[in-house]
C-alpha cells in the first residue's frame, strides 16, 4: 500500500508547492497536451493503417521504424514542443523510462492512479498521458507473439528491434506514455 501511496504524495507535493502552476495553467497546457497527443495519435495511426493496406503488418513495422521519428518531429515544430513516446516495456531503446519522473509517472499510470497529468520541471512543463492498445490493429505488432502476430512481422521486428519489449499486450492494455514537454518563460 505504501508503495502506491509514496508517488501521489510526491506528485501531490510537487504540484502543490510549485507557486508558478495555478490551476488556469495547469487547465491550458492539460487542454494543450490533450489536442497534440489525440492529433499526433491520428496522424501516426492513419500512417501505420495506410503502411498496413499497403503491405501487411510487417511493412508497417518498417514504415515505423523509418518514419514515426520524423513524423513526431515535424509535429513537434507544428506544435512548438517536444513529444515524445516512453515505456518500460519499449520496442525503441530511445523510448525507455530514463528519469525518475518518467519511471514515477509509469508507476502511477500502470496503476490506473491517473488519466493525465501536467507537472512543472524546472521552467518547463510536461503533460503525461497513458497510451492504450485500443485497437484490434495495434495487437498485430504489440500481441501475444504466439496469437497475434504473423510469422513474418515477427522475422522483422527482430530484424529491426532485436531487444524488443513492445508484445505480449491485450486489447485496452496499458503499454506506455505520450510525453509532450512545453517550453516556457518564466
Amino acid at each position: 500500500m505504501t508503495n502506491k501511496i509514496l508517488p501521489i504524495l510526491l506528485l501531490f507535493f510537487c504540484f502543490a508547492c510549485s507557486p508558478k502552476l495555478d490551476m488556469e495553467t495547469y487547465k491550458k497546457y492539460q487542454n494543450s497536451g490533450q489536442e497534440i497527443t489525440a492529433n499526433v495519435q491520428a496522424v501516426l495511426l492513419t500512417n501505420v493503417g495506410k503502411a498496413i493496406q499497403t503491405g501487411g503488418p510487417e511493412y508497417a513495422v518498417e514504415f515505423c521504424n523509418l518514419e514515426a521519428s520524423s513524423i513526431v518531429d515535424s509535429l513537434n515544430r507544428v506544435f512548438d514542443c517536444d513529444i515524445s513516446r516512453v515505456s518500460a516495456k519499449n520496442r525503441n531503446p530511445q523510448n525507455a523510462l530514463n528519469t525518475e519522473q518518467e519511471k514515477q509517472m509509469w508507476e502511477l499510470f500502470a496503476n490506473e492512479q491517473l488519466a493525465d497529468t501536467v507537472l512543472q520541471n524546472g521552467s518547463d512543463l510536461v503533460y503525461y498521458k497513458p497510451i492504450r492498445t485500443e485497437m484490434p490493429a495495434c495487437l498485430k505488432c504489440h500481441g501475444n507473439p504466439d496469437t497475434d502476430i504473423n510469422e513474418a512481422t515477427k522475422t522483422k521486428l527482430n530484424e529491426l528491434y532485436p531487444n524488443d519489449l513492445a508484445t505480449g499486450y491485450t486489447l485496452n492494455e496499458f503499454r506506455g506514455l505520450w510525453k509532450v514537454k512545453f517550453k516556457r518563460d518564466l
